[in-house]
């Protein structure tokens, strides 16, 4: 999973940023008293911010994420589309140090019909129902890992070995990202099934 250090903006840079990406949105732009902007560079998106914008007065909280950089705007919807087009735009810009980072931006902000594939690299990343005794918890960190890379092609492709929980399975996968980052999945195998972990695609 994606850990994100944000810094949040003042008013004056957040409204300045809001002016130009509010238009960019199907919904009601961000106004008011109760929005924040924050915001983190992603290393493989060179120029470009990584934006959270959230109104806190609506209940639940809305929140919106937008890669961002002035005069472009790429507003994430929960599908690859955003993210493909933005791959190209930047363009995307993979080394051994943030392709990994890359990937779990990817899991963390894309999500399928059925639900997202969800990074784990310890067993705190999970979201569980309630809180495994820790021989359970043991025994579940020992079959997780941090996302390595296995092996990188001479066109800048890469293949990575990464640990996903997918709606209520743990299973372990290569990760194959090409030079443009589109990505796939191969190599499976499941590790556990049935586990207590809440449903990722409630409030989704």
């Amino acid at each position: 999973m994606m850990h994100l250090r944000f810094k949040r903006l003042d008013d004056e840079e957040a409204q300045k940023i809001l002016n130009e990406v509010n238009p960019h949105f199907d919904a009601t732009a961000f106004t008011g008293n109760a929005i924040t902007v924050q915001t983190q560079d992603l290393s493989f998106y060179p120029g470009y911010q990584f934006l959270e914008i959230a109104d806190h007065a609506a209940n639940p909280v809305r929140t919106q994420y937008v890669v961002y950089k002035p005069g472009d705007v790429h507003v994430l919807n929960w599908t690859n589309e955003p993210i493909y087009a933005l791959n190209e735009a930047a363009p995307l810009s993979l080394t051994d140090d943030n392709a990994p980072l890359y990937v779990k931006f990817f899991f963390t902000y894309v999500r399928g019909r059925h639900g997202r594939f969800l990074i784990v690299e310890t067993v705190d990343d999970i979201q569980w129902k309630d809180d495994p005794p820790p021989p359970a918890r043991k025994a579940v960190n020992q079959l997780l890992e941090d996302v390595q890379i296995m092996d990188k092609g001479p066109d800048g492709s890469y293949r990575l070995s990464a640990r996903m929980i997918f709606k209520d399975s743990l299973f372990k996968s290569d990760v194959n990202i090409k030079p443009d980052g589109l990505v796939s999945l191969s190599n499976e195998e499941l590790l556990i099934e049935d586990m207590p972990v809440l449903d990722d695609t409630l409030g989704l």
